[in-house]
Order: structure tokens, then C-alpha cells, then sequence
């Protein structure tokens, strides 16, 4: 679960991770009045789950109240990668002296946590990575060790940093970072940049958090800054059903039960020449209901054909086939569907089918067959 940035600096205000003073606002009379609240110089910040804002004329100063309703207008309802900007941060504006960069991200490589620090901050850290790799600074921390006060002065030196000063500021920064990331199970905790003012304080001036979704049962406050209306209305639609979903670029729908089967099912289709233009797995143990629901997700993205690919464990194949036809009882689905059943009571599924002799069902018995069949009938 993304945060956006408010969310984020909030986070990390929790854990005396120096960050601007700034509010939140819906509106341009909010954003007028969270800048009068403020004084002085403001920064208006478009909040969407994607990055790009400042080239796409999402972040702006305004140099009075006046000027920040202003920005808030041009800014509110900018369409930004896809996201629509329905929330604002009004923040104090910081003088800058120089900019750097520190994450902390899960390497699931490694299975460690990865700090990464350089002095080159406040532009893509794919950049830094591609052009001087030596100037990034890379440290696992083992997680039965947690991170030690050495580590930090050798993130410090290796990055770049010689002011004294700066070193030590950039350690405690680092350390709440860690202990944010840990208690909190985020998955990334970025900073970029961490700007040092003119007074030479290190500040956080950004913030992307992002958290283990398999762990917001244990954090119900976090789980509660979740927005739904960030997500386009098929995710929306799925998490609302319990199903995962995954929007892609093609146009044929993919429907498996079970990750594993699911991506392989990608890889088919992609070898027959045909391109996905989502998948949506319903899991182990799916029921009628649960395939209604799928295909109401699936087909409210542009497909010319489905392919189902259920390989019957706990999940039975006649009901599978009892909620296929229960859906198209209820929905008007025109394109055509290719059917794979395989597994436990793969024959009743595929009997029912064949009774039901719908003219828009076509089964097969292999995944490759299947696949091939669903290309062909995509056109």
C-alpha cells in the first residue's frame, strides 16, 4: 500500500525524522487558508500515488495566501500519469543549500533490508545507478542485527558526505529510518531529497512509504489511510471482492486460479502471440460467486476474448462451470471465452458446459491449445 506524501511525512514526524511544516487541503479555499496558517512562501504539492508531479505542473510555489488558492485551482483535477489530483500538501518553503537521497527498500534478493545513500539527490536515483555508480552507497542490514551506529558512518563516508556535522545528523536519520521501516513493515521508506537547508539541517523534503499490504492486518491505523478512490474502478472492484487484479496492455482477459498458474498462463498466451490485457486470480478455493465477480472485473477493461485456465485442487471444476454460466446469465458477455478445465471434477465441469452448448464458449484441454485458441479468436 502506497502512502501519498502527507501520509508519509506524518509517518515519519512519528519518528523524529526532521520533515517542512506543511497541511493538508481538498480545496482552493483550504489551500488559501492552510498557507495563511502557514506565512510566508509556500510550496503547493499535488498528492498522487505516482511520481513526475513537478514536470507535469504539480508542484508550484505561491508567494501569498492569494496566490496559493490560485496554484490549488491549476493544480486540482490534473490528470498526472493516470492520477487524478483530488488532495494538496501546502507546505513552508525550504531554502536549499544541497540536495541528496537515502531509501531504505526490501531486497528480496538477499532477504535484507537495502539502504542506499548519495549525495546526488532531487533527480532519478536510476540515473545516479547508470552514470556514477560509485557515488551510490549500498548497505544490507542483517535483520536479526538490526542497524548499528557503525553502519551509518560508513553509509555516510561511502555516499560522499565529509561535513562533520552533516554525518552525524544523516546517522540519526538513518537509524529512525530503519526503526520506521521495521515497526511500521513498510517495504520502502525514500527520501528524495533530503535537502540541507542553508543552516545546515538535514530535512526530509519528499516522502514515499510504501507498506507490506500482508501486513496491515497488524497495523489497522495504517490500513485506515488506504484511499479507494486512488485506485481505477477495476482494482477498486476486485479489492472490493477479495480478487487480485492486474491491469496490463493487451486485449485478451486472463482468469486463473492461483498465482503460479496465472502467470504461466501469461507466458502462454504471450508465446501464441497474443498480448494480456489483465489477469485476475481467484484463487485456491474459488466458488461460482468468486468467478461472477472475476469476469465482472475482467470484462470492464476493452477485451476481444477471455481465456479461463482452472486447475481444479480445491477449487472444483463444476463449480467453475456452474459460475461461468451463472454469469453469463447475468451479463451480457459478447466476446468470445476459451475454457481450460483440468483437475478435480474436471469432467463435470466440462459436461456442464457442453450441456449448457452456449455458442461463445469454446473448451479445450490443453494450456497451449487454449492459448493458441484464444489468439486466434482475439483475431
Amino acid at each position: 500500500m502506497d502512502l501519498y506524501e502527507y501520509q508519509g511525512k506524518e509517518l515519519f514526524r512519528r519518528f523524529e525524522i526532521p520533515v517542512s511544516e506543511g497541511r493538508s487541503a481538498a480545496t482552493p479555499e483550504e489551500a488559501r487558508a492552510a498557507a495563511a496558517e502557514l506565512g510566508g512562501q509556500v510550496v503547493v504539492k499535488a498528492q498522487v500515488l505516482t511520481g513526475g508531479r513537478g514536470k507535469a505542473g504539480g508542484i508550484k510555489l505561491a508567494a501569498t495566501p492569494d496566490e496559493a488558492e490560485q496554484r490549488a485551482g491549476e493544480i486540482l483535477g490534473l490528470d498526472i500519469r493516470g492520477h487524478v489530483v483530488r488532495k494538496l500538501w501546502i507546505e513552508r518553503a525550504s531554502e536549499i543549500a544541497r540536495e541528496y537521497y537515502l531509501s531504505l527498500t526490501f531486497d528480496r534478493s538477499e532477504k535484507q533490508s537495502l539502504f542506499m545513500f548519495t549525495t546526488e539527490g532531487g533527480i532519478d536515483i536510476e540515473e545516479v545507478a547508470a552514470r556514477s555508480p560509485e557515488r551510490l552507497a549500498r548497505l544490507h542490514v542483517d535483520p536479526l542485527v538490526g542497524f548499528q551506529p557503525y553502519q551509518a558512518r560508513w553509509l555516510a563516508f561511502t555516499g560522499g558526505l565529509g561535513d562533520a556535522n552533516e554525518q552525524k545528523q544523516l546517522a540519526a536519520i538513518a537509524e529512525r529510518l530503519y526503526r520506521a521501516s521495521a515497526e511500521c513493515e513498510a517495504m520502502l521508506c525514500e527520501i528524495n531529497p533530503l535537502i540541507v537547508t542553508p543552516e545546515g539541517e538535514l530535512r526530509a523534503l519528499d516522502a514515499k512509504v510504501t507498506i507490506d499490504d500482508n501486513a496491515l492486518y497488524r497495523h489497522p491505523d495504517l490500513a485506515e489511510l488506504r484511499d479507494p478512490e486512488a485506485l481505477p474502478p477495476q482494482e477498486r472492484l476486485a479489492k472490493e471482492r477479495g480478487l487480485a487484479y492486474v491491469k496490463l496492455d493487451g486485449d485478451i482477459g486472463i482468469l486463473g486460479n492461483g498465482a503460479g498458474l496465472v502467470m504461466s498462463t501469461l507466458d502462454v498466451v504471450a508465446q501464441a502471440g497474443g498480448q494480456p490485457a489483465n489477469f485476475c486470480d481467484v484463487g485456491g478455493g474459488a466458488k461460482a460467486e468468486e468467478i461472477v465477480s472475476a469476469l465482472e472485473v475482467i470484462t470492464a477493461d476493452p477485451v476481444k476474448a477471455i481465456l479461463f485456465n482452472i486447475f481444479g485442487g480445491i477449487t472444483r471444476g463444476g463449480e467453475v462451470a456452474r459460475g461461468l454460466l451463472e454469469a453469463l446469465d447475468r451479463m451480457a458477455i459478447a466476446v468470445p471465452i476459451v475454457v481450460r478445465l483440468d483437475g478435480t471434477e474436471a469432467e463435470e465441469g466440462r459436461r456442464l458446459l457442453a450441456e449448457a452448448a452456449r455458442p461463445n464458449i469454446h473448451p479445450e484441454a490443453t494450456m497451449l491449445d487454449a492459448a493458441r485458441r484464444v489468439v486466434e479468436l482475439a483475431g
